[in-house]
């Protein structure tokens, strides 16, 4: 069977391949391991169709002609792998993309053997609602005035065209921004290169400013929710586990770039990076707000304002960061730091690399995230190579 994308990018999708290298494949989960070296950058991985409605999986493998396999895991839990079924059970099913649809309600998930591990999207919902209604560090309505001026379609967000005369906040009140989960961020915003390539090197003050992030999400309803779900799920036993866990998947180096330890999960996903001439990352509201107070960001338009009428709201935008072009940058906006930490980390754990699917005050939203594949922790643990919000007209 196939097992690499040389010679196959783009192709269609190939149902007698073990992995796949169509575009689609970041969306199913089923990319080949060098899907991302050979066919794409991550940008372009990244930018791909993120606010249109996104299809369910329906191209199911055909059955072997030699007998009808059976197209469930239930009593096939890490069985060995054989080729006359039609789709797999196995241990190493998650990483070819060929495992049976409820593998993960059924069987392991990213490790945990016991299918009462496997978290649903019921689940994922209720926990998401109630991490919603406990962010009392959110701002309030008068907190943020946005000046959100033209919508575009996404066929022009290529276009490179700056719709917007005027900048995107009108107003912030900045007495938010001495609460201390935001001052504990905002301190780390200046801790990163914005270009990969340039290795990150922490002072000693530096690494002490990421403990003190913890430290002071860890004291909010939000993370305590979201701890407790977790525990009660079997993925951690302590928050000291659970602490040194987010340490390492948001805040551990790796390279995106030629220089060893040029980028993280956080720098990426909250500070923003550049890349090959683009803007990746950057999907925080509280970095674009005093960025472009200070002149460096132009904001040109947006493709999708969210249904909420409080905050948490979301927006797709198009922007220029200091000379660098942002395609399809989406934001919570006026969310804590904690919030966006907390469901970016939730759909992180139960949803590696897959969509995750949320409910926020009634309406739903998902979330992408994709594993940095290259280089691991612990036990073989993968970095975040990025969270965003996808859409929410699911």
């Amino acid at each position: 069977k196939m097992e690499s994308c040389a010679s196959r990018c783009n192709e269609k999708f190939n149902r007698d391949a073990a992995c796949q290298c169509d575009r689609r494949c970041p969306r199913h989960g089923d990319c080949c391991d060098d899907y991302e070296d050979l066919c794409t950058g991550e940008e372009d991985l990244e930018e791909a169709e993120p606010f249109l409605e996104l299809e369910e999986e329906t191209e199911e493998a055909p059955a072997s002609n030699l007998y009808s396999a059976p197209n469930s895991c239930r009593g096939r839990c890490l069985e060995a792998f054989d080729k006359h079924h039609s789709c797999h059970c196995n241990a190493r099913c998650q990483e070819f993309g060929n495992c049976c649809e409820d593998f993960e309600i059924l069987c392991a998930h990213e490790g945990f053997s016991h299918s009462s591990d496997a978290i649903t999207k019921e689940e994922l919902q209720s926990i998401s609602e109630k991490i919603y209604k406990v962010d009392t560090n959110k701002a309030q309505k008068e907190d943020v005035v946005l000046n959100s001026q033209n919508c575009i379609p996404p066929s022009e967000t290529r276009d490179q065209v700056d719709h917007c005369p005027e900048p995107l906040f009108t107003y912030v009140n900045e007495k938010l921004f001495s609460k201390p989960t935001y001052a504990a961020f905002i301190n780390l915003l200046n801790n990163y290169q914005r270009a990969t390539g340039c290795g990150e090197h922490f002072s000693a003050q530096q690494l002490a400013e990421q403990d003190a992030f913890l430290r002071e999400v860890m004291k909010t309803a939000v993370m305590k929710e979201l701890y407790g779900f977790l525990r009660d799920q079997n993925r951690y036993s302590s928050e000291q586990e659970f602490v040194n866990d987010l340490k390492n998947m948001w805040f551990g180096l790796y390279s995106r770039g030629k220089d060893k330890g040029d980028s993280s999960g956080f720098e990426h996903v909250f500070s923003g990076e550049v890349k090959k001439g683009k803007v990746t990352g950057f999907h925080n509201w509280i970095r674009f707000y005093m960025q472009e107070k200070e002149g460096l960001v132009d904001y040109y338009s947006y493709i999708y304002d969210g249904p909420w009428d409080s905050y948490p709201d979301v927006l797709a935008m198009q922007f220029n960061w200091d000379g660098y072009y942002k395609e399809v940058g989406s934001a919570f906006i006026g969310s804590s730091p904690e919030f966006e930490f907390a469901l970016y980390s939730l759909c992180f754990i139960a949803r590696p690399g897959k969509l995750c699917q949320l409910s926020l005050g009634g309406h739903s939203l998902a979330i992408q995230s994709y594993t940095w594949n290259k280089s691991t922790y612990g036990n073989g643990k993968k970095y975040i190579a990025t969270a965003y919000v996808v859409s929410s007209t699911q």
